[in-house]
């Protein structure tokens, strides 16, 4: 394993992270949205992308094929959906009273404003993933 590791070869290592953390972040996130009773319809969309996301993760460890096609395609998604939703918890923070002149207060009580960009950096893992050489 290190001497994949140290020669690069994590292509399985990485579909696997991918798909071991896709997982408990979609649970995390319909937990959250459920509690913001999903109020808007972007809400769903990191909902409906995990399953997909877990399944080529989870395919990207058995088949060299689909981390280099089905994961890549999905990651996409999954990356820009995360940057979307940057945007949209900003713009959540910002329309509670006081917006950005009450920050600590609108932080904290308004949807999580970087909470989103989890999702950039597990979809960027599955972007990675078709990259680098498999493991031997």
């Amino acid at each position: 394993m290190l001497a994949n590791i140290r020669a690069g070869r994590v292509q399985r290592t990485l579909s696997a992270m991918v798909a071991g953390a896709a997982l408990p972040l979609g649970g995390e996130i319909w937990l959250e949205h459920y509690r913001g009773s999903f109020g808007d319809k972007w809400m769903w969309t990191p909902i409906a992308l995990t399953p997909p996301l877990v399944a080529a993760g989870v395919a990207g460890v058995f088949s060299e094929r689909a981390a280099k096609t089905a994961l890549p395609i999905v990651s996409t998604l999954y990356t820009l959906d995360g940057l979307i939703g940057v945007y949209t918890h900003l713009r959540g923070v910002r329309r509670k009273p006081g917006g950005l002149q009450e920050p600590l207060y609108n932080l904290v009580m308004g949807p999580p404003l970087l909470a989103p960009g989890s999702l950039a950096l597990i979809g960027a893992l599955g972007l990675v993933a078709p990259l680098v050489p498999r493991e031997r």
